[in-house]
């Protein structure tokens, strides 16, 4: 299986329909700033058959969840893929909450800060606010981050309660054992710096130009555990300065977003 969370085994769990989950890992396989992907990229991504991969994206086309682009061979996503997206980030009224207080702090701090869950392996950005265009890499809704490597996925990891936390470890060591050998031994390093300092930081270690800085939510919301980021233009030599400066204003900022959601 490609993107199922936690794929099962079809002869313990008769309810489980293959083909839907299937066509969902078709459309879960585009990567950001991707918008061509032909039958081969599709099974290289998903593991499916060249036949298998032939008819869902045939169905997909039909229903309008993929667009077949006939010259090039390839497909695009279609605007149906949109539609389920929306009700989603308009049943969170902790984006409208946290925004303003967002806001402020990615002006203060001359960055971008934002609100992340966990989708399957990796981090979703479903509310963000920014002090300028002009940043490394301008966050938006819907991008996607490893786990790992950055400091919202490791706090969520460090934060979210085992029996959600282990699965995804077990499933990221599955996807790319070198990558988790590389990554999982900083986990034990981000779980004192969250015990002692509240927050999860990343020393350019997704991208070489940008620090992170990560706090948190204490408790679930509406059954998710959301965490607060900030992303900061990477400064040689100066991320210990940066530190001090973004990670106690990011840590204010979770306390006061708890406090206006009732979670204290």
């Amino acid at each position: 299986m490609g993107a199922t969370d936690t794929p099962p085994d079809d002869a313990r769990d008769r309810q489980f329909a293959t083909t839907l989950a299937n066509g969902l890992d078709i459309l879960l396989a585009y990567r950001a700033g991707e918008s061509l992907l032909g039958n081969k990229d599709f099974v290289q991504r998903t593991g499916l058959s060249k036949s298998t991969v032939a008819r869902l994206t045939h169905t997909l086309s039909a229903l309008g969840y993929l667009r077949h682009d006939t010259a090039l061979g390839k497909y695009r996503l279609g605007a149906p893929v949109l539609a389920p997206g929306y009700p989603l980030l308009a049943s969170m009224p902790i984006r409208q909450i946290a925004r303003p207080l967002m806001k402020a702090l990615a002006d203060e701090v001359g960055g971008a800060v934002s609100l992340g869950i966990r989708d399957r392996t990796q981090m979703i950005y479903v509310e963000t606010a920014r002090s300028t265009d002009n940043l490394v890499v301008p966050p938006d809704i819907g991008a996607a981050l490893p786990m790992l490597t950055t400091a919202i996925g490791k706090a969520w990891l460090c934060r979210a309660p085992a029996e959600l936390r282990d699965p995804v470890l077990n499933r990221l060591r599955l996807q790319d054992p070198e990558a988790f050998a590389r990554g999982a031994p900083g986990l034990s390093q981000a779980r004192k710096d969250l015990e002692r300092l509240g927050y999860c930081t990343n020393r350019a270690e997704w991208r070489h130009d940008v620090f992170g800085f990560a706090v948190p939510l204490c408790k679930p919301v509406d059954s998710q555990w959301f965490v607060i980021n900030s992303g900061i233009r990477a400064q040689p030599g100066r991320f210990h300065a940066v530190e001090q400066f973004v990670g106690p204003r990011l840590v204010t900022l979770a306390h006061n977003l708890e406090v206006q959601l009732g979670l204290r």
